[in-house]
């Protein structure tokens, strides 16, 4: 991949928002050494959530999968909150997802798609992470999907 995240971000016809602000007692992301843990980030543009409720009930999947994409876009503006630059990525190491799931629902790894392959457009190879998708009975203000990660960063 050829220039930076952020030009990477614009070709893809994405721009990275605002960190969102916490919602409680928590940072949006703290570094330890060389890694920059996320909070957990919900799909929040502009300010709210687009969609919300339970995915296999009042949201879609698809829905659900585009508001995964948006959390890991929340989640890569906290990293840049933390290190300046998002051309410091050394890799994204792990991924965990949230997915607020209606009882029958057992579709969480296609929705966490989202976030996965948002990470892997914008990053390419750094991209690629180990990844846990878990359904949940609910999640804060009712957001469908909630998503956090781990990233390495160089200097």
């Amino acid at each position: 991949m050829s220039g930076s995240v952020e030009a990477r971000l614009a070709e893809l016809g994405l721009e990275l928002p605002e960190v969102v602000p916490p919602l409680a007692a928590y940072q949006p992301a703290v570094r330890t050494g060389a890694y920059v843990h996320t909070a957990g980030q919900l799909p929040m543009v502009k300010g709210s959530i687009p969609v919300t409720g339970k995915v296999g009930a009042e949201v879609s999947p698809e829905q659900a999968k585009e508001m995964a994409a948006t959390c890991a876009l929340n989640a890569l503006a906290a990293v840049k909150s933390v290190v300046g630059d998002l051309d410091r990525i050394v890799r994204v190491v792990k991924v965990v997802g949230f997915v607020a799931s209606a009882p029958d629902f057992t579709g969480q790894p296609g929705v966490l798609n989202g976030a996965s392959e948002l990470l892997g457009e914008v990053l390419g190879d750094k991209g690629v992470h180990a990844r846990s998708a878990v359904g949940v009975a609910v999640l804060p203000l009712d957001a469908p999907v909630e998503v956090e990660l781990l990233v390495e960063v160089g200097d």
